[in-house]
């Protein structure tokens, strides 16, 4: 059975497990930056199309152990990489490597490319040439200590990448990011959900996709493996359709999301629109200061401006601070989840967190705070 690797952001491999056993993958191992699985080539499919977490779904295919470019060079030419893609297609190679003997990327980039379009040479008397934008085939190869790991890349663009987002705002958050937060959060997908610093909406959609049970890559147009000769179209297509049947039509609440930029509540209605979750979300321009409750009872999750993205530090403590107001006086009996990448604006709240985990956002290592509201 083959094994694939699902890659995630740090901080939501848990939750990246459990969501890949729900969808009936065998989960093998787990590192801090994703999740091993064994499955057919159906169960790869099915991982991009529905996990929600997920990253990339990676196929990997060596593991050895090089000090000199000869070495590398063999050792790459140990897989057959003839059988992915026609030799008119194109690759790319992809590296990363720390404290190994090999330090220029560029150059260990270089030696595996050669390596794998000297074989298709010698096979066809043709090579790929090289798309660093749009490649048949991604090859993606890290080293460290000069242990080198070699995969293939089964999903193209990102998997954050839904399709749906046609515009952010200054600091968007990454849909698989959003996505897991929301897990993360427990939160049981049948109570509404507010966000009063929406942006372009990235949590509400989020969370609005999997109440209706809206498979995250359905908007999608393409995925790399559909570029290889291995493709089962009709596999993927039937895995589609079931996704499609399995979508709900209605909830019985609604999401709700606050700003106070006109532009960006624009970008999100029209996100929201794309995604299909439109009918279920309400936007309003409003000021974090005077929202008020939009329901009885629901569940918060906010993404504030951390200074080191949007601004100065110093004129956001006034945000800060009237969240806190707000949350205190009209949340009442309410939780709410904040995402902080700034211990000193988040500080300002001067509440007390619950619960904690550490996540990153991009390159910012974020908390993740639970506020319960008495």
């Amino acid at each position: 059975m083959p094994e694939f690797f699902a890659s995630t952001a740090r901080g939501l491999v848990e939750p990246l497990e459990k969501e890949l056993k729900d969808l009936g993958l065998k989960v093998t191992d787990k590192t801090n930056g994703g999740v091993y699985f064994e499955s057919n080539w159906e169960g790869c499919y099915k991982a991009n199309l529905q996990s929600r977490l997920a990253s990339r779904i990676l196929k990997p295919i060596l593991d050895f152990t090089a000090y000199q470019p000869e070495e590398l060079y063999t050792q790459i030419l140990r897989h057959d990489y003839t059988k992915y893609i026609k030799p008119t297609q194109t690759i790319s190679i992809d590296v990363t490597i720390k404290e190994s003997k090999m330090r220029d990327q560029r150059f260990v980039a270089m030696k595996i490319k050669d390596a794998v379009v000297d074989q298709f040479r010698e096979k066809f008397g043709v090579r790929p040439d090289v798309d660093n934008e749009r490649p048949a085939l991604r090859i993606h190869v890290r080293a460290v200590k000069n242990q080198f790991n070699v995969a293939i890349d089964t999903s193209g663009d990102s998997l954050f990448m839904r399709g749906y987002r046609k515009e952010t705002g200054e600091a968007p958050l990454k849909e698989n990011l959003a996505a897991g937060l929301i897990k993360l959060a427990d939160w049981d997908g049948q109570t509404p959900l507010v966000d009063f610093m929406c942006g372009s909406g990235t949590f509400l959609i989020e969370a609005a996709m999997m109440a209706k049970n809206v498979a995250p890559g359905i908007h999608r147009k393409r995925f790399a493996f559909m570029n290889w000769m291995s493709y089962e179209k009709e596999t993927w297509e039937n895995l589609v359709q079931e996704a499609m049947d399995a979508e709900k039509e209605e909830l019985p609440f609604k999401f709700y999301g606050f700003d106070i930029d006109n532009r960006v509540l624009k970008s999100a209605k029209d996100n929201a629109k794309s995604a299909g979750v439109d009918d279920v979300i309400e936007f309003k321009k409003e000021s974090v200061a005077t929202v008020e409750p939009p329901v009885e009872k629901g569940l918060i999750i906010l993404n504030p401006p951390y200074g080191a993205r949007i601004g100065d530090e110093d004129n956001l403590r006034d945000v800060y601070r009237d969240l806190s107001f707000t949350l205190k006086h009209r949340f009442k009996g309410w939780d709410a989840w904040i995402l902080s990448g700034n211990k000193e604006l988040i500080a300002d709240l001067k509440l007390k967190s619950t619960r904690k985990f550490f996540v990153f956002n991009g390159n910012i290592e974020c908390r993740f705070l639970k506020y319960s509201m008495f």
